[in-house]
């Protein structure tokens, strides 16, 4: 039995999702017929595919209700993988705060509050909701901190303000990436701040890595309080001690590094099989 599923994104004309024709093909062997649909394509006949795949939306930050309300009509009329529940809670990283797991030490400022923040080496502050380190700063100096959070917080945001970890850049921030529950590869990514700067959207500079047994145990205890989804992330660094901890859960439009890994993109296309 033929069946469809769409790989969504969004209006792309620098071609930042290079990832794309990779997962076709890997579906198409699956025997899935796949094809790339904008989110917000107003012509889009949702209904018409077996199940929409979230993928690179990457315009969503400054249209959020907007993007949750397209995913909670979709899910109306066919599978949406991550559901409509994941994405409306992953794209707000307050999140962390409810997770039984622990996480790089933040200090959050709610809308409308005034930062009194801990005296810290060094301080990185950013919105709650934000993607590709977008509105995020780091910095020395704790007046800047403070005046960076209490901007974000009096437009109605939430700020989060978190220590500068030099182990990010020691030994990297460290992808593990699921397929429908199932772990499939890591990476060690450079540092999104390192030298005060952002890398791009792709994370370019990756390089594949066999995971530590206490680096699984975190992802997987992390997962283990979610539903089942047709991919993770699960980005993590380590404490000066050598503790792992969580820096974000990505559920909504990860990069998935699918050409990093042999056999990444046949792993993906099996779980959305199995989940169609």
């Amino acid at each position: 039995m033929s069946v469809s599923a769409a790989y969504v994104t969004f209006a792309d004309p620098d071609g930042m999702d290079d990832e794309k024709e990779t997962a076709l093909a890997a579906w198409a062997e699956a025997g899935i017929t796949g094809r790339v649909v904008r989110w917000d394509d107003p012509e889009a006949d949702w209904a018409g595919f077996d199940a929409v795949v979230v993928r690179s939306p990457w315009d969503y930050i400054d249209r959020r209700e907007e993007f949750l309300g397209w995913a909670r009509r979709v899910e109306r009329v066919t599978r949406l993988l991550n559901p409509v529940a994941v994405l409306e809670r992953n794209t707000d990283k307050t999140y962390m705060r409810d997770l039984d797991a622990p996480f790089i030490p933040t200090h959050w400022i709610g809308p409308g509050e005034t930062p009194d923040l801990p005296v810290l080496d060094e301080y990185v502050v950013k919105p709650a909701v934000s993607a590709g380190a977008r509105d995020t700063i780091r910095t020395r100096d704790r007046g800047k901190a403070e005046a960076h959070a209490a901007r974000i917080a009096a437009e109605g945001r939430t700020a989060m303000v978190q220590p500068y970890l030099d182990m990010v850049e020691a030994e990297g921030e460290t992808s593990l990436l699921y397929f429908g529950g199932r772990f499939s590869h890591a990476v060690r990514r450079s540092a999104a701040l390192a030298a005060g700067s952002a890398t791009d959207r792709q994370n370019s500079r990756a390089e594949l890595r066999d995971p530590a047994a206490d680096q699984v145990a975190l992802a997987e205890r992390v997962l283990g309080e979610l539903p089942d989804l047709l991919y993770a992330r699960v980005d993590m660094v380590r404490l000066a001690d050598g503790t792992p901890v969580l820096i974000e859960l990505e559920l909504t439009e990860p990069y998935l590094f699918l050409r990093y890994a042999p056999g990444a993109a046949e792993r993906l296309a099996r779980a959305l099989a199995d989940a169609i």
